[in-house]
Order: C-alpha cells, then structure tokens, then sequence
C-alpha cells in the first residue's frame, strides 16, 4: 500500500465538539439530566430483556461540586467502557449490547456527552450483569478530551449497574443545586416506567394521570384540569381523549378557554416512552386544530438527533391524521348527544371548525346546524338562514356587508356576512350538502333591484336638482339615482361593488400616469358600472333638499349627502372623498350664516 493510500483516523476536538453540543444541537445545559436519565433507563431496560426480575432503580444524589447517578441496569465490561464510551457516536442500541431495541430511548450515541455542557468531569463507574466475573471498570473523561480507564475492587461497586459521577464546570454551579435537579427529573421523567427518585423523593408519577381509574367522571375530569393547569397554565374548556394503539401513542387533548389566532403557532408535550422529548411540538396535530394543547406519550414517533423535536417521517404524518380524527369524532359526538357543550364550544372556537369543515364535507354537513354567521336576521346557522331565505346573499368583505345590512333587512334580502375567515367560502359550498340552496353573492344591481322606483312625474319635477347633482358627483366617478326605500331614516346610500372600485382606481392611476403606462392602462378600461349615490325619497331631508332652487346650493348638498353615505360605509376615504367633505361643510356653513366674500375680506 502506497503512503498516498494508507487509511487515516479522524482526530476530534472535545471542546470544539462540547461548544457545537451546546449551542447548536442542544437548546440548553438542563438536557444534561434528561440524557444522564435516559442512559440510565436504556440500561435497566437493557438488563431486564435478559433478567424479568431484575431491580429498576435509577437514583440521584446531589454532591458537593457535582451529581451522582446510579442505576441497576446492564452494566459494562472494560472492553464495553473502550468500545462504547471512548468512541464519540457509537451506541450500544446499535451494537452488540441491543437486545431489545424497540424499547431504548437512545439512539445516537452522543447522549453522554452533553453532560460535558455543564461538567468539566465525568467518572463512571460499572459493573456487568451479563459476566459475573468481570471486575468493576471506572472510565474518567474530562472536557480537555482525555480519559484513562481501570478496573477496580469487586467492593467499589458489589452490584451489576452503573454510577455516574459528575464534576460541575466553573459557572454551572446552579444545574448542580438540589431543587434544580428535583425540577428538571420530574419534568423529564414523570412517566418513566422504573423507580426514579432524588434522594429519597420520587420523581416518577405514574401511570399517566389520563390512565388512572377515579370513582366517577367528575373526578377524572377534575384531576384532568388540574394536570392541564400545571402543564400548560389554563383551565381547559374541555378535554378529549387520544389513543393510535397501532403508533403507540396515548395522551390527552386540553381545549382552550379563550379563542386564540390561527396563525399562533401551538406547543404540544411529547414524551417518548415516558421521557419528556419536547414541550414544543408543532406538527403532531393538523393546522386546523390549533384550540387545544396535547401531552402525548409515544413508542414510535422518532426524535432528531438533539431529542427535542419530532423527525417529520410518515409515521408522524399518519398518527397527525389520526389524532385530527380524534379530535372530529369528539365534536361530532358532542353534535350527536350534547348540544350544550357543543354550544358552548362553538361560542369560543368556531373559527377552528369552520377551517375543518372548509375540506371536510362530513363536518360541514354535521356542523351545518350549529356553526353561527352573522347575518341580516342575526347570529344564526346557514341551516336556519336557508330555510328562512330562498336566496342566501353573501357579501365576501365586512365593510360591503356593513354598508347594506341594514338597507337589504329592511327590504326583506337575506344577507350573510361572508368577510370573516373562511365564511365566504362555507356559504358558496352550502348547495353541496344542502341541494337547491340558491347562494349569489351580493352586488350593487342586486339592491338597487330591491328599491322601489320614484313616481315618474315625482322625478321630473326634481330633475333640475338631480341634474346639479350629478354635475358635481360625475367627476368622482359616481352616478345618482332616486329611489325610495326603508328604512325611511337613512338619508342616502353609497353602492359601490369591486368591480367599479377597481375601474375608478385604474382611472386614477391613469390620469396620472406618464403617455406610455397611460396607454397600457387605458387598454384595460372595462365596461364596469359606476358607483351610485341612492337618494331616499322617504326621507324627509332629501325631499326639502330636491326642492331648493339655487343649482349651488344644490350641488353642494348632494356633496353633503354624499359625504354622509360614505361615511355610513366602513371604507377608507380616498383623498378626493376627503377634499369634498371638507369643502362641502364649509360651503353649507357660509350658507347658513349667509356669509360672502366681502364680510370675509374686512
């Protein structure tokens, strides 16, 4: 073999791999517990595959200047201590130590080194279970990269197992204190299946709290609130079983009190054959189910390298879809059999069932009774509103439905307010599971057919007033018509549907536009209807108004009820609109007080 060819052993820097540990694969120093836990665990589970009876115990004692861990698992030989602690990403899950897999936390073999995060030293001391003449073995590492291994007395450790003793690093004293190691064992290891205790106080609390028999329902649910609230800091509105025996995954789904934005991003507790893995998982439910929070634990969800999230794979995919299916069943039941707290959990979080029932036609077709729309005849269902209405008119913005609700209730046209999230979309899909529902969406010409015409001769007799009117109106892109129509207190009403706000703001921009960009926009011009300014003839003010002769004075009211039908609809004011207001009340001002030019001038 050539020199150019003679095969090279990769060097590793400790400290560089301890600083890369650290800030980029762990979010923080207190992982050192749950990875001393999870050896741990590993091991007993390890010894147990091969000895039933053996003890469970994993125990922890805070020293001075450091920890000590000891449990009675597998135990390792020298040869063990060499192959597996001295080489950096080497397991004993997937080597020859695996005797049962399936039920290891661990998987990458780099778990004992976090602990050098906060350890300047780590000593551990083992002996076999599976040869019983094999000496106890110490293995000293220290973060510089160095170690030295030997065998020890049969008395330094009389029993199979392993203890780990750790020597805190200057500056991280406070991971060493003992409420701070209590803290972190109950919140990493809760649901472990051994006996794990700090000193003497347990930290396991098990079987899980959604597992455990009580005398009634109403003690389950009480112990559940109070799990939720100690895990998540809310009373919950309700909570929802979740089981995928095929995934191994059994848990509880808390419902929040109060509704919550969609795009907020939910955090759910994952354990992982009872080890906490994250307190932030975001994709083990549906986007649509962001009302409740989980704590899960699972034997087959896998986790990434740092153990803190879920690796996104098909299996997370499948139990994500299962869990949803859970969590549909549960408020198609609560439609089947318990109206009122169907009711009640619609009142807060409707939003999240109108996004599942959006693509899931067998919710729609459940929910259709009880999810509430605001409408002209007020909050109700689209399946009460159908039957109430032979046309259902939806508007797809708030401010066009708040411009004619009132106008189209008194004219008798049903109106659903389509502007809220997916609202719009749920009422053009109500003809798929109710057929023959007529559904249009609502347009200017829609109410303007609903407005009962003036009297022929009535309107000629106005039209030297509906002539200035118009004269002033034309040049903002606005038409004015007279009709009558309740109810008799709404002077005007603006109608303005999207097709002709988008030709008037294509019109602006080409008038202001260079002869080039004013060419391509003028190519765009549409037939689009205009705006229009409906005067109510029922209305006592717009009748005094139609009667006054000065074509001025004319004008300048019609700008004046103008104005006041465009702010009666929640739209921003183009600055045009703005100019007009504010030179039509200084106009009926002078004219009230029957000032001219001259007196101004002195």
């Amino acid at each position: 073999m050539t020199a150019d060819h003679i095969p090279h052993t990769f060097q590793v820097d400790l400290r560089g791999l301890v600083d890369l540990l650290s800030h980029h694969l762990y979010s923080s120093p207190r992982v050192y517990l749950r990875e001393l836990l999870q050896n741990a665990v590993d091991a007993i589970t390890a010894r147990r595959a091969e000895e039933p009876d053996s003890p469970t115990r994993v125990r922890l004692h805070v020293e001075a200047g450091g920890l000590r861990v000891t449990d009675t698992g597998i135990g390792l030989t020298e040869a063990d201590v060499h192959n597996l602690l001295a080489t950096i990403g080497r397991s004993s899950k997937r080597d020859g130590l695996e005797s049962a897999r399936a039920g290891f936390l661990g998987q990458f073999g780099i778990g004992l080194l976090a602990c050098f995060v906060v350890a300047e030293e780590i000593r551990v001391v083992s002996r076999s279970a599976r040869d019983a003449a094999a000496p106890p073995v110490e293995w000293t590492a220290r973060d510089d990269g160095s170690y030295t291994v030997r065998t020890l007395p049969g008395d330094a450790h009389p029993e199979p197992g392993t203890t780990v003793h750790l020597t805190a690093r200057p500056g991280a004293a406070e991971w060493f204190a003992e409420e701070q190691v209590r803290t972190l064992a109950r919140e990493f290891g809760a649901l472990l299946p051994y006996d794990v205790r700090v000193g003497k106080d347990p930290v396991t609390d098990r079987p899980a709290v959604w597992e455990r028999r009580y005398p009634n329902p109403a003690a389950r649910r009480v112990a559940l609130a109070r799990h939720c609230h100690q895990q998540f800091g809310f009373t919950p509105l309700d909570s929802i079983d979740l089981e995928v025996p095929v995934a191994g995954v059994r848990g509880v789904a808390y419902v929040l009190p109060a509704a919550v934005s969609p795009a907020q991003r939910a955090g759910h507790r994952v354990h992982l054959k009872g080890m906490l893995l994250t307190e932030r998982a975001e994709e083990l439910l549906p986007d649509w189910a962001f009302f409740v929070r989980c704590v899960i634990d699972t034997d087959s969800l896998r986790p990434t390298a740092s153990r803190e999230s879920l690796y996104a794979d098909e299996t997370l995919a499948a139990v994500r879809d299962a869990l949803g299916a859970r969590i549909k069943d549960w408020f198609t039941g609560l439609a089947a059999g318990e109206p009122e707290r169907l009711a009640q959990f619609l009142a807060v979080h409707h939003l999240g069932v109108k996004s599942l029932a959006r693509h899931d036609r067998d919710v729609l077709t459940t929910m259709l009774p009880w999810l509430p729309f605001e409408t002209t005849d007020g909050q109700l269902s689209l399946e009460e509103f159908a039957r109430r209405h032979p046309v259902v008119h939806f508007t797809r913005t708030v401010d066009e439905y708040r411009q004619v609700a009132a106008i189209a209730a008194a004219q008798g046209i049903g109106v659903v307010n389509g502007g809220y999230t997916y609202d719009a979309e749920l009422v053009e899909l109500l003809p798929s599971v109710r057929p023959g529902t007529d559904v249009t969406e609502l347009d200017a010409d829609t109410v303007a057919a609903h407005l009962d015409p003036v009297d022929p001769a009535e309107e000629l007799a106005l039209s030297g007033f509906l002539a200035a009117a118009r004269s002033k109106l034309d040049p903002l892109g606005c038409d004015v018509v007279l009709r009558t129509f309740h109810p008799v207190s709404v002077p005007a009403l603006h109608l303005d549907d999207r097709a002709a706000r988008q030709e008037r703001a294509r019109a602006e921009e080409e008038a202001q536009a260079d002869d080039l960009w004013a060419g391509i926009l003028g190519s765009l011009r549409g037939s689009a209807p205009r705006a229009r300014l409906v005067l109510n003839h029922h209305n006592p003010l717009v009748r005094r108004i139609a009667r006054i002769d000065d074509p001025e004075l004319a004008g300048t009211a019609a700008e004046a009820l103008y104005g006041q039908a465009l702010l009666m609809a929640p739209r921003p004011l183009r600055p045009a609109d703005s100019a007009l207001l504010n030179r039509a009340f200084l106009d009926l001002l002078r004219w009230a007080t029957h000032s001219d030019g001259q007196e101004e001038s002195r």
